[in-house]
């Protein structure tokens, strides 16, 4: 027996997409929002700058860390994982120099 047409493919997920021209910061709302227990979180740098995304909770109390580092200019998304957090409302903010935004976020468990 012979297998001739096989056609093999392999989902790869990259951080940084270096195919497009970024030309600002832009923090994207988070996928999927209600979200339980994680969900992805995008961004896109313009220049190469030191990036922190922080996660806090209600009362502004920093709950995660995501990034805090020196990154290239790009596409990046970062997956956060609130297993260990309670159901709740929460705000993620992007940071690099003179820039900031923030999201709100939906925790629902």
């Amino acid at each position: 027996m012979f297998i001739d047409d096989i056609e093999l493919s392999m989902d790869v997920s990259s951080d940084v997409r270096d195919d497009v021209n970024i030309n600002s910061f832009e923090l994207k709302q988070n996928y999927p929002n209600p979200f339980n227990p994680s969900t992805v979180i995008s961004y896109s740098i313009p220049q190469n700058a030191f990036v922190t995304l922080k996660v806090y909770n209600i009362l502004g109390n920093e709950v995660s860390t995501l990034v805090n580092e020196q990154k290239a200019a790009g596409n990046y998304s970062v997956t956060f994982n609130a297993s260990q957090l309670s159901t709740g409302i929460y705000f993620y903010t992007l940071q690099s120099g003179n820039y900031s935004e923030t999201k709100k976020l939906i925790l629902m468990k």
